[in-house]
């Protein structure tokens, strides 16, 4: 090969390898976000199960609420703690969702 076959080989190399450097650099970044959202995702499921096991502990003290015999004494007193209870979870609940 001649010397102008060479450097024009040489050039064509040199214009892949930078766009192929371009692309990997892309890539790279592309991944970092990539990863960054996935982290993001994972930390909202885990504070959806959380608000998601209080909701079930609500639904079950509320469960319990309605069972108690209402001719009981005291029982009046006890469901008006439990709904103090209850509207005190949802509070929690709706400051740790912030």
């Amino acid at each position: 090969m001649d010397q102008e076959a060479l450097k024009s080989n040489l050039n064509g190399l040199e214009r892949k390898v930078l766009l192929l450097l371009n692309e990997h650099k892309s890539l790279k970044d592309q991944l970092k976000g990539l990863k960054l959202e996935n982290h993001e995702l994972k930390t909202d499921i885990s504070k959806r199960d959380e608000q998601l096991h209080h909701f079930k502990n609500q639904i079950k003290i509320t469960k319990i609420v309605d069972h108690i015999n209402p001719e009981d004494k005291g029982v009046s007193e006890l469901k008006k703690k439990v709904d103090e209870y209850i509207r005190e979870i949802d509070k929690c609940i709706a400051h740790l969702s912030r």
